[in-house]
C-alpha cells in the first residue's frame, strides 16, 4: 500500500527495481491482445532501452517470455502458465466453488462464473459456459476492473466507502455507455446492493449482456463472489429465478467452506 507524505505527494513501498520491472513487463505482455515489438513495449512499461533489453533476454532465457522466428515481437511464455496453474490448484476453495458452477449452470443453464476481488480489479478462477454459447470466450485468468462487473460491485460492496474511494482509480473509466463513471453513483449503488445482498449490472461491462453476482462470505471481508451472466433482454420474472439460485447457491458454498474451515 502506498503512503502519503505530510505535503500529499503519494511514496511507494521500497521495491526492488529489477523484480519490480520484469513483474510488469509480464503484466504488460499479459494484457495486450496482441505480440508487442520492443518499441510498443518500452513506450507501455517506459523503462530505458538497455534495461529492457537485459530484462527481455532474461525473461526470455527462462521462458517467462517468448518471441517470434526474428525477435520482432513478444508474447507471454509457457513457463507464466506453470505459475498460474500452481495458484489455482493449491486454492482449497476453488474445488467446491467449481461443483457449486456445475450444480448451478445445471439449474439455470447460463453461463456461471467464480471470481476474486484483487485490489481495484476481479480476477476469473473458474467459469462454466452455457451450453448455448457457441463462441465461448475463456475466463479464466482475465482481470477486469471491479467498478463494472456484479462480481466486482459486490465485493467492493463488502468495504466501507472510504475504502472504495481510496482504492478504485480517479477518474473511474468506461467499458461501455452503461458503465459508471460517477462515484457518487457507484457508492449510491454499493448501499443497494448491502440492502439487498447481490448485485446486478445491465450491459456495464458488455453491451447486451446483464450478470447477477452474490458474495461468498467464508473471509471478512468477503474477498470471492459468484455471478452469473444473462442476455440483457431477459424478462423481468427470469432474472428473479437466476438471481434466487445464484444466492441460494452461493450461499450453501459459503456455508460448507465455513464448516471445512477454508480460510
Amino acid at each position: 500500500m502506498a503512503h502519503v507524505h505530510g505535503d500529499g505527494t503519494r511514496m511507494e513501498p521500497s521495491l526492488v527495481k529489477s523484480a519490480e520491472r520484469a513483474v510488469r513487463i509480464l503484466e504488460t505482455l499479459a494484457a495486450s491482445p496482441v505480440k508487442l515489438n520492443l518499441s510498443e513495449l518500452q513506450q507501455r512499461v517506459g523503462y530505458p532501452r538497455s534495461s529492457l533489453h537485459a530484462l527481455m533476454r532474461t525473461l526470455l532465457e527462462l521462458k517467462w517470455i517468448e518471441a517470434d522466428e526474428v525477435r520482432s515481437a513478444y508474447g507471454i511464455g509457457p513457463h507464466a502458465l506453470l505459475t498460474g496453474t500452481a495458484y489455482l490448484d493449491k486454492d482449497p476453495a476453488l474445488p467446491l466453488a467449481q461443483e457449486t458452477l456445475e450444480d448451478l449452470r445445471a439449474e439455470i443453464g447460463r453461463t456461471v462464473h467464480f471470481a476474486r476481488r484483487d485490489d481495484a480489479h476481479v480476477l476469473y478462477l473458474a467459469s462454466r459456459e452455457s451450453r448455448e454459447v457457441h463462441h465461448v470466450i475463456p475466463r479464466v485468468g482475465r482481470r477486469l476492473p471491479a467498478h463494472v462487473t456484479a462480481l466486482g460491485q459486490v465485493l467492493l460492496a463488502e468495504l466501507t466507502d472510504d475504502e472504495v474511494a481510496a482504492l478504485l482509480p480517479s477518474p473511474l473509466s468506461p467499458i461501455t455507455d452503461n458503465t459508471i463513471v460517477d462515484l457518487a453513483v457507484l457508492t449510491a449503488e454499493l448501499d443497494r446492493v448491502r440492502t439487498r445482498g447481490w448485485a446486478f449490472e445491465h450491459e456495464q461491462g458488455t453491451p447486451g449482456v446483464a450478470c447477477v453476482a452474490c458474495a461468498v462470505d467464508y473471509r471478512i471481508p468477503a474477498t470471492d463472489a459468484i455471478s452469473c451472466s444473462m442476455p440483457s433482454d431477459l424478462p423481468p420474472g427470469e432474472v428473479e429465478k437466476i438471481t434466487e439460485a445464484v444466492v441460494r447457491h452461493t450461499r450453501k458454498l459459503s456455508a460448507t467452506l465455513r464448516r471445512e474451515g477454508i480460510r
